[in-house]
């Protein structure tokens, strides 16, 4: 019976972990409270979130903030084109909802189609950034490469992106959940696929060719966490 409580035990560690998401959660509700710190925030959590799932834990709070101080401006920008994005198809919602024109079916299809490419990719933007160092151009082209490269992953996480919505739409009694784990718990299952994705364009798995831009982001905070 003691060995349950052993800080090594299985036990112990599922707590340790079920603690850690926590505190990463309520770090990103506060982070993102600003709304313009969702991105940096975002780049944070999932940079703390891959070094978890690779066994590469360092201190958890201070690895936050490294990588969203450092990958602040990056992640702002990113944030901001993707807000406006969203503005965008607001409003055509609003106008193809209340004009009264009758738009073609084609130019609809269109629409629909180009949403839910820059969605894909948008799931993936933060996590690259989090893990490569590049321009902003080409972490979005990168996002976009692993977001077709990986479409049955993708199709995952996109589950996975949306579920705390859902959860919270069926039922207002899972807002404590989503509150304490909304965010972090989902990220983190999100986190092994993303692991996978990555490994395969790292240099130390294999060659990195020109064409996809990757390198792996050193100053954004990959290296060990040791103080």
């Amino acid at each position: 019976m003691g060995r349950i409580f052993d800080l090594e035990s299985p036990f112990m560690r599922f707590l340790n972990l079920v603690a850690d998401l926590m505190i990463l959660n309520f770090l990103m509700v506060i982070c993102c409270l600003p709304v313009i710190t969702i991105g940096a925030a975002s780049t944070g959590m999932y940079y703390v979130l891959l070094k978890m799932v690779r066994g590469e834990e360092g201190y958890l709070i201070r690895g936050f903030f490294k990588s969203f101080k450092q990958n602040f401006k990056q992640a702002t920008i990113l944030w901001m084109i993707m807000l406006l994005i969203i503005f965008i198809y607001i409003g055509d919602f609003l106008i193809f909802s209340y004009s009264g024109l009758k738009f073609p079916k084609v130019l609809v299809i269109i629409i629909l189609a180009v949403a839910l490419v820059l969605l894909i990719v948008s799931i993936y933007v933060f996590p690259v950034l989090s893990r490569f160092d590049n321009t902003v151009k080409n972490t979005v082209k990168n996002a976009f490469c692993m977001s077709v490269l990986n479409l049955p992953k993708t199709a995952l996480l996109l589950i996975l992106a949306v579920l705390p919505a859902v959860v919270l739409y069926f039922s207002s009694y899972a807002a404590i959940f989503v509150f304490l784990f909304g965010i972090s718990v989902p990220a983190y299952f999100s986190a092994h696929l993303y692991s996978g994705i990555f490994k395969k364009f790292e240099p130390e798995a294999a060659p990195v060719t020109s064409d996809y831009d990757f390198s792996v982001n050193t100053d954004g905070g990959n290296e060990e966490d040791n103080g």
